[in-house]
């Protein structure tokens, strides 16, 4: 939970600055394009902003958190700002007819007005002209927040008239402590770096049964390599192909056998701590007697390669069965 511009400069340090300067000046523009990866935090920037502009009791820059206003826009209920979502795949110009109306009403508690569009690089070519001719006649009480991981599909037109904010992904680091703070456990934390930059997708990973599913079969198929060599084809092909049925799911397969042998290298060079399946330490301790750090060197070289079969549409069944033979030998 994001509540004050401590919290996004711990993750946004460059751009918490520009926009708290901004406020603390009073020169806040008529529109903003903040541009991010999902999980970047734009519209929680985006939230703590509106909060600074229509809080009457902040401290410097820091809106109050407990006044109406803050309460309402923490609730959705703010009359003054309006949010504009996709209706479906698409913003659509009605949208943006009703936002334009809604504007031409005095505000309820002040002249001050501010709207956020999300995913505006989805707006339909005639919503985004509508709001075009909006931005070029920007009243100097209202403020446009537009939030986009694409910023290229938003009219160049548009982005002209916008202060554009770059916002940076979450560090690896960053992502797991914020994850701990979730309650996501340490083992669960350093694991979800690998797969997401994104907070929200990584708390829903770390509870998604495909996906504990799929490290069981890892940590099988690492067993059955060992010491049922023998019995591995048949484990392909009824276990291991019927759960990574698509592409991208084998590619996931993939990449937790890529953390497996990483962190079998990182116990051979005796960087423990370094180590993301720290609940797999005895499998991970009698691995390292059975493959050779030049082992373990040549078969993560193995699955990189396996990797770049499937993208160049490599028979799945066939990569794997390359991939386990070459990690037999």
């Amino acid at each position: 939970m994001v509540s004050s511009w401590l919290d996004i400069k711990k993750r946004q340090p460059i751009i918490s600055k520009m926009m708290m300067n901004s406020i603390a000046k009073g020169r806040i523009s008529h529109a903003y394009l903040f541009q991010g990866d999902k999980g970047a935090g734009k519209y929680a920037l985006a939230h703590m902003f509106a909060k600074s502009i229509f809080c009457q009791h902040k401290n410097g820059e820091e809106p109050c958190q407990t006044c109406r206003d803050c309460r309402r826009i923490e609730s959705g209920n703010h009359p003054d700002l309006h949010i504009v979502k996709p209706d479906g795949a698409s913003i659509k110009k009605d949208q943006i007819l009703h936002l334009q109306k809604e504007f031409t009403y005095t505000g309820l508690e002040s002249n001050t007005k501010v709207y956020i569009i999300v995913d505006a690089d989805k707006m339909t070519d005639n919503a985004a002209n509508r709001l075009l001719k909006f931005l070029e006649e920007p009243s100097q009480k209202t403020t446009a927040i537009l939030l986009t991981e694409n910023s290229q599909a938003v009219l160049s037109t548009i982005r002209s008239r916008c202060q554009i904010m770059s916002l940076h992904p979450l560090n690896p680091k960053q992502l797991e402590e914020q994850l701990l703070k979730e309650g996501l456990s340490a083992a669960s934390a350093k694991l979800m770096t690998i797969f997401t930059q994104n907070v929200e997708d990584a708390i829903e990973k770390s509870k998604d049964t495909w996906f504990a599913q799929a490290r069981k079969l890892v940590v099988q198929l690492i067993e059955m390599l060992q010491h049922n060599k023998d019995e591995v084809p048949v484990f392909l092909h009824t276990q291991w192909m019927p759960h990574f049925k698509e592409r991208n799911q084998l590619q996931e397969g993939l990449d937790l056998l890529l953390v497996f042998f990483r962190d079998l290298l990182q116990y051979h060079l005796e960087e423990h701590s370094k180590i993301v399946f720290v609940h797999q330490m005895e499998k991970i301790e009698a691995s390292s007697m059975f493959w050779s750090m030049k082992n373990v060197t040549e078969n993560l070289q193995a699955i990189m390669e396996a990797k770049r079969k499937l993208e160049q549409n490599v028979h799945p069944q066939l990569v794997m069965e390359q991939l386990t033979l070459q990690i037999q030998r």
